[in-house]
């Protein structure tokens, strides 16, 4: 595998990253043994987010904060006792109930998640007795009930047939996006798409991290994002969260999905404990939406964790859903083509998921 060439404004010459494989490479044999499933689901459509609406729901005098753990989280309940949101310690993002809204990618999958989950990024990390803090209540008075667009609005701005959106300056900054060019030595299901697309490949500009780093962008990856490129877009350039230039520089969310899922951001939600099948954990009924989560798909990629998702809920019929980009639907895609997109049960992805972690 090649590696993409940044530059460092303060050193003469080109730094070599060796940036390796984010998303994997896709073995046949486990999805021949996958078990395949139709969905029914009702045609509802996605809703595209707007900040500013009323009827925005605000914490009221009957709500009241808990504290549970495994993992260490505050929970806000509304007055009925329904949960308003989730603040996980150590976690920037998290989940606020809004508006019903559907998520959906006819072209790829029958299944559709419906839900009134959002999740966003806070300003800080969460810790106990934040709720009091001025910073926080801030954030909260903006973001509750709000239809802004969340890190799920931002994923689907990428899907098979999203509208291209553009910045003030023309440059399109969203919009149907490929996983990478393609690879003339690689097949169908066998590495047929290049990998290493970040963001600023999709965005064609060049990117000045803050180490110093300077990510070039190449003309042929232009509007792709491999797996980690596709996290890294969502979550650090649309969302905001820091961005390192590579898994070993600088300070934020690695380059790599094996970076991202050893760094120690955030909270582990299933901790890694291994790459093997018998590492595989149990304890899926912790996820919850926004976390990312890691897998294990080839063996050749030996000890590193080689494609990283995003959980984005539970579809129409009970299968727990993720998002990520991939190069069977060459882009991002909550699909069945190449392995369908559940967390739970034996499917492809199902078996090679190996940790996931609260950013």
């Amino acid at each position: 595998m090649t590696a993409r060439k940044k530059t460092r404004p303060i050193l003469t010459g080109l730094m070599v990253l060796g940036l390796v494989a984010a998303s994997g490479y896709l073995t046949v044999e486990l999805r021949k043994q996958e078990d395949r499933g139709v969905t029914e689901v009702r045609n509802v459509g996605i809703l595209n987010g707007r900040k500013g609406d009323a009827g925005q729901a605000k914490e009221t005098a009957g709500a009241k904060w808990s504290r549970l753990e495994s993992p260490a989280r505050s929970v806000l309940r509304g007055s009925d006792g329904q949960v308003q949101a989730v603040f996980t310690d150590g976690s920037r993002t998290a989940t606020l109930t809004g508006p019903a809204r559907t998520f959906a990618e006819p072209t790829s999958t029958a299944s559709k998640v419906s839900t009134t989950d959002w999740v966003r990024l806070m300003p800080k990390p969460w810790a106990k007795g934040a709720e009091k803090k001025a910073w926080f209540k801030d954030w909260y008075k903006e973001f509750a009930g709000s239809k802004e667009d969340d890190l799920f609005a931002f994923a689907f701005q990428y899907v098979t047939g999203a509208p291209q959106r553009k910045d003030g300056q023309g440059v399109p900054y969203a919009g149907d996006a490929n996983f990478g060019p393609l690879n003339s030595a690689g097949s169908a299901g066998n590495d047929l798409r290049l990998e290493q697309s970040d963001f600023y490949d999709y965005l064609g500009t060049p990117y000045p991290f803050r180490d110093g780093v300077v990510g070039k962008p190449e003309a042929m990856r232009a509007r792709s994002l491999d797996c980690s490129g596709f996290i890294r877009m969502v979550l650090g350039f649309r969302a905001r969260y820091p961005l390192m230039s590579s898994d070993k520089s600088g300070d934020g969310l690695p380059r790599t999905a094996n970076g991202m899922a050893r760094s120690k951001l955030g909270a582990d939600i299933l901790p890694l404990t291994g790459v093997t099948a018998q590492d595989r954990p149990t304890a899926i009924d912790q996820l919850q939406p926004g976390d990312l989560v890691f897998f294990k798909l080839d063996a050749r990629t030996a000890q590193r964790l080689d494609h990283v998702g995003m959980v984005l809920g539970h579809d129409t019929q009970g299968h727990l859903i993720f998002v990520s980009s991939r190069e069977e639907v060459n882009g991002p895609t909550i699909g069945d083509v190449g392995g369908v997109s559940r967390l739970d049960g034996n499917g492809y992805y199902a078996k090679t998921l190996r940790s996931a972690k609260r950013l």
